[in-house]
């Protein structure tokens, strides 16, 4: 539980408040209003070049706004996961190191000790990894590497988890699977905003959806924020909206022109 100046419950994590952020003349995000509260579990979509990295890096305080204000909460604890195509897999550590380096980053000497490694552990076999504690980055799958990330994350204990693009590049199950974990971390009282390009398969299934496209084009919960008018204005391009079980699916609006259907030949022919 983060506190408020005055040593009260505070509930809000990080506020934006006229956020604006440019390199040189052009501005990457422009007026960002954003509070982030205790709990909350959110998806920022939006298309490529939208300043969804950006406005994560603001969060974090890795980059410095134009113009706004950000405030966290004192004492917040930020945990991040980055896109897994910008890490170096070829780096020689094994997965217990590469986790443990939350604890060590920074330290004089980079050993930990024996309660940092039993934290470690504990937390691997959280998230069904602890069997490959001792095996390379490089020879993890796509999805084991992800969750290595998340246990390096989580082992600084944060109030909010940051991902960038954490289901780019891993197959359906992996999705799943990851997307049950958060939801795990949620309940569990762990604030998450993440970014993706997945609307259907990650955004859809979260409670809470801001579309962004330099400023915030609309944010809610998916069933309210995925209409045709917020995607065209979000993505530049028109889509249809359908719902099944309670939940929009998000289709291409002339996904029909390019449906063909190709016969089956007889096998005897």
């Amino acid at each position: 539980m983060t506190t408020a100046a005055d040593g009260s419950p505070s509930d809000t994590l990080v506020r934006l408040a006229g956020v604006t952020f440019r390199f040189g003349r052009d501005a990457v995000l422009d007026g960002i209003d954003l509070e982030i509260g205790p709990e909350q579990f959110t998806a920022i979509v939006g298309p490529s070049g939208s300043g969804k990295t950006t406005l994560l890096r603001v969060v974090l305080g890795t980059l410095e706004p134009s113009s706004g204000n950000v405030r966290r909460a004192p004492g917040l604890r930020l945990g991040y996961v980055p896109q897994v195509e910008t890490v170096d897999w070829n780096f020689p550590v094994t997965v217990a190191q590469c986790v443990l380096m939350a604890r060590t980053r920074g330290r004089v000497g980079p050993w930990a000790g024996r309660a940092e490694r039993r934290d470690a552990a504990s937390v691997l076999e959280r998230l069904g990894i602890g069997h490959l504690a001792d095996r390379h980055i490089r020879q993890l799958s796509g999805g084991q590497q992800q969750r290595v990330f998340v246990a390096r994350a989580l082992l600084g204990e944060p109030d909010l988890l940051v991902m960038d693009e954490p289901t780019s590049g891993v197959d359906a199950p992996t999705r799943h699977d990851l997307l049950h974990l958060l939801g795990e971390l949620s309940d569990d009282g762990t604030a998450i905003v993440l970014t993706t390009h997945d609307l259907n398969g990650m955004a859809a299934h979260l409670p809470h959806v801001v579309c962004l496209r330099t400023s915030i084009v609309a944010s809610g919960a998916p069933i309210e924020v995925f209409t045709p008018d917020v995607l065209e204005r979000t993505f530049g391009a028109r889509m249809s909206v359908l719902e099944h079980a309670g939940m929009p699916v998000v289709v291409d609006h002339d996904a029909h022109r390019f449906h063909r259907v190709i016969p089956i030949r007889d096998a005897a022919s």
